[in-house]
């Protein structure tokens, strides 16, 4: 598409016309629109990284282009002395591309052992509030193809199955919000050429150097891997494989929540019938899972250890009364009943 000949484009702000008439941004755009192709309005979460800034002037174009409003924030966890600084730093750099951003501060209460797993889990509570207000279903996150290598090799040192391998995904549903990833077809560092072409700036994370965080570890471990011969691009395919696996196993844990399993809305408990356990365990396992995010409303699936135990415990036909992922879960007779702990 030339940019001389789009009306849609020159519609954008000289500005960011000029850095998009840029080959490679250009080619990131294209493929970033190809992969988004959304025509409601989004948020967009802005860490201040080479990825988020990257996303946020691809988004902000796309936003202009398809009249769609757009609301940015930066979360600032508060977890480094300076990262307040870096905060507004980058809602200034922002400012230039015509975002207005938002800062929002996780007010942390207490400390944690897995600071980054709490940290991950207030970001996502605070995106969620600000995103109810402005009445936005849409969030987009700025990982990208390197997060989807590290988190496939991570889950494999932690014995996850296939769902869990390809876990991350272009689309997640939380709480009745759309969770994108429009950028994980993209090369982490055509993410950084954008940021420091369009921005020249952006925040280096010291922890991305920190080897007692497993992601630190395992991204060395991918790098070593590749100096040895592993082929991104076939590794990717891959994956996309295991993917098309996973959707015919989901296919069948739809089918046996909907065929075995009744929710009463009134009450919000869900009632599993005796056929729902009589399917092959991958698909008792996740239809398990899945009815206890639906119920508990939580953002992370049980442990699989737990939910072993738990089918195990039904399987003997004399299970206590258990809670487990912010539910109770017993079983009267053949039916089990999940309701939400209070």
């Amino acid at each position: 598409m030339s940019l001389k000949n789009s009306s849609a484009i020159i519609k954008i702000p000289n500005i960011l016309k000029v850095k998009l008439r840029n080959k490679r941004i250009n080619k990131s755009y294209q493929k970033f629109k190809k992969s988004f192709n959304l025509n409601e309005n989004f948020s967009v979460a802005v860490s201040g990284g080479p990825d988020s800034l990257a996303l946020a002037f691809l988004a902000k174009i796309y936003s202009i282009e398809k009249k769609l409003k757009a609301k940015f924030y930066i979360v600032d966890h508060q977890l480094r002395p300076e990262s307040t600084k870096e905060a507004q730093k980058v809602k200034a750099c922002l400012k230039k591309i015509f975002v207005k951003a938002e800062i929002l501060t996780w007010n942390r209460k207490k400390k944690s052992k897995n600071i980054q797993s709490s940290a991950r889990t207030a970001r996502y509570k605070l995106l969620f509030q600000k995103s109810e207000k402005s009445k936005i279903r849409n969030i987009l996150l700025g990982h990208h193809q390197d997060d989807l290598f590290e988190n496939f090799f991570i889950r494999m040192t932690r014995g996850s199955g296939l769902k869990g391998l390809i876990s991350f995904d272009k689309k997640a549903i939380i709480e009745d919000k759309n969770i994108l990833r429009p950028l994980l077809d993209q090369k982490k560092s055509d993410l950084i050429f954008i940021s420091k072409f369009v921005f020249n700036f952006y925040v280096e994370d010291p922890t991305n150097n920190n080897e007692k965080y497993q992601r630190t570890k395992m991204r060395k471990f991918i790098n070593e891997l590749q100096k040895n011969g592993l082929d991104k691009n076939k590794f990717s395919k891959t994956i996309q494989n295991l993917k098309s696996s996973n959707n015919v196993v989901d296919f069948y844990v739809n089918k046996n929540i909907t065929k075995n399993s009744f929710y009463s809305k009134r009450s919000n408990k869900l009632f599993l019938k005796k056929n729902f356990f009589q399917q092959p365990y991958e698909v008792v396992f996740r239809s398990l899972s899945e009815s206890l995010r639906l119920i508990g409303q939580k953002y992370y699936s049980a442990r699989g250890k737990k939910l072993d135990r738990l089918i195990s415990n039904f399987e003997k036909n004399h299970p206590p009364k258990v809670t487990l992922s912010g539910c109770i879960i017993e079983k009267i007779n053949q039916t089990v009943i999940i309701s939400e702990e209070n």
